[in-house]
């Protein structure tokens, strides 16, 4: 076996345990391990990526070279490379570019206990990414629950001990849902591994009797993880979760952490339950009047909103509809919307939590709207930053934003039927609704007022996550053709 195959789960272990290690070190030493460790990920997974691409087949690595269908396997292929490289780039932006928020809200004697949970979750979110078995998969969808609940409560503001312990007792309820849809595919399956339950499933479909129970079983997995992700309805505990988080727990709870349980989700239509069984099921249906659902009450809150963070965390439901939206409308198009749309988001909101900190500090501390005002002329490097990031938002062109709903638009197209009209209608609207708040935001920060400070420019913990983010969002939006192949390439090698 070549050694570059060994990448995905070296870097799990190494996470795994550079959580104690971290635990073990004080806070700066901690902090700079974990600069290093993440630049050391991205580079092999870089690599990894590369390899993947040349050799264009996907990989799995036997653990203990214990085969199917006794051992555990870990799946690599260039779905899987494309969104661990993106989510450990997005990963050191926000623990880099909230490095000084950590320091400002976080306790001194527990700031390395913070970058021991951000490598537990490192290691949660690579191996939902290529696990190939679906009771690991629960495993470390714990483990990332947990490590969510802890980088919230960390700060020990009443209001983030409020919103982390709603956000465990929805993410628990998620779990246990999960956990039991797991339970019933195994009692009809006998399997764990993806690939023998799939084979397991597409024999037993062929019988309408199963049907039901197959169904009732994804259904079950689909509302826990749906739970866990926000979708409209189970959305309401974001503005809390993400308003009152230091910013780089904010960042990586939107950014990464609801996509890495929506990316779960799809590898088990997938690799599980399989494309043409799972396309018979009421589910798709379902999840695409819930996405558009969730994409006009997400907007609709957001307008009411005069909390910029509150704004944006609404705004976030709103893009998790957008996603539930593309599964629900399936095909290749749809599916690959999707998954464009997790790129987007992950790039864009990620930049949105870490500026919006940085117009508070201009504007006394204060993230409601009255009191933003100039801000974005009293800090103009922030002020840039959330316009470019606010316009991919909208839908822009040039940046990804505009891709991701051109996208949405032609899988609408390609699906045809009753879905086309209601689809084009959410767009419209979300995509108005969206330049009400985000473009009234933007004029917000750059009307002048009696406050003429102006903030010098910041320095590279700041600078440089904006500048890498910036730079995937145009790249997104420019290259979206190329970006949109490769992950209908990775789909076509998933199933």
């Amino acid at each position: 076996m070549e050694f570059i195959r060994n990448i995905p789960l070296f870097a799990i272990i190494v996470s795994l345990f550079s959580g104690p290690l971290c635990f073990l070190l004080e806070g700066k030493a901690a902090k700079r391990y974990t600069f290093c460790l993440e630049l050391f990920l991205i580079a092999g997974f870089t690599a990894l990526f590369v390899y993947i691409l040349k050799t264009g087949e996907a990989f799995t690595y036997v653990m203990g070279e214990f085969p199917a269908p006794w051992g555990n396997e870990i799946r690599a292929g260039i779905l899987e490379g494309v969104m661990a490289l993106l989510f450990l780039l997005v990963l050191f932006c926000s623990v880099y570019g909230g490095s000084s928020f950590v320091e400002q809200d976080i306790d001194e004697s527990k700031v390395h206990l913070y970058y021991a949970l951000i490598h537990l979750m490192t290691a949660a979110l690579l191996s939902i990414l290529f696990t190939n078995d679906l009771f690991t998969g629960y495993v470390f969808v714990e483990i990332l629950t947990l490590t969510s609940c802890g980088i919230l409560i960390v700060r020990e503001l009443g209001r983030t001990t409020l919103a982390a312990v709603r956000y465990m007792i929805l993410n628990l309820l998620g779990s246990g849902l999960f956990l039991l849809g797991v339970v019933l595919l195994y009692t009809m399956t006998g399997h764990l591994l993806m690939v023998p339950m799939q084979q397991v499933i597409l024999e037993l479909s062929a019988d309408p009797a199963a049907m039901p129970t197959l169904t009732m079983a994804v259904g079950i997995i689909t509302i826990g993880l749906s739970i866990k992700s926000g979708l409209f309805p189970f959305h309401f505990w974001m503005p809390d979760t993400y308003g009152y988080a230091t910013p780089a727990s904010a960042s990586i709870l939107s950014s990464l952490v609801s996509k890495a349980y929506i990316f779960l989700l799809f590898k088990i239509y997938c690799r599980v339950i399989g494309i043409s069984v799972f396309e018979r099921m009421p589910i798709r249906s379902i999840l695409l009047v819930l996405g558009i659902g969730g994409i006009i009450a997400g907007s609709v809150s957001a307008i009411r909103s005069d909390h910029i963070n509150r704004m944006t965390a609404f705004s976030s439901a709103a893009q998790i509809g957008y996603i539930y939206m593309g599964l629900g409308l399936g095909g290749m198009a749809g599916y690959s919307a999707a998954l464009f749309h997790i790129m987007v988001h992950a790039v864009t909101k990620s930049q949105l939590f870490l500026t919006t900190p940085r117009l508070a500090e201009v504007s006394g501390g204060s993230l409601l709207f009255k009191e933003l005002q100039g801000s974005g002329r009293r800090d103009r490097d922030a002020g840039v930053f959330f316009t470019i990031a606010a316009l991919s938002m909208v839908g822009i062109p040039i940046l990804a934003g505009f891709s991701s709903k051109l996208q949405f638009g032609l899988a609408a197209v390609n699906a045809g039927g009753k879905a086309l009209i209601p689809v084009m209608l959410a767009l419209a609207v979300s995509s108005m609704l969206n330049a009400l708040y985000f473009i009234r935001t933007i004029i917000r920060i750059y009307t002048a007022d009696e406050r003429t400070e102006v903030r010098p420019h910041h320095g590279p913990d700041y600078l440089i996550p904006m500048l890498l983010l910036t730079a995937c969002n145009l790249f997104l939006g420019l290259f979206s053709r190329g970006v949109t192949e490769l992950i209908r390439t990775g789909i076509f090698l998933f199933g």
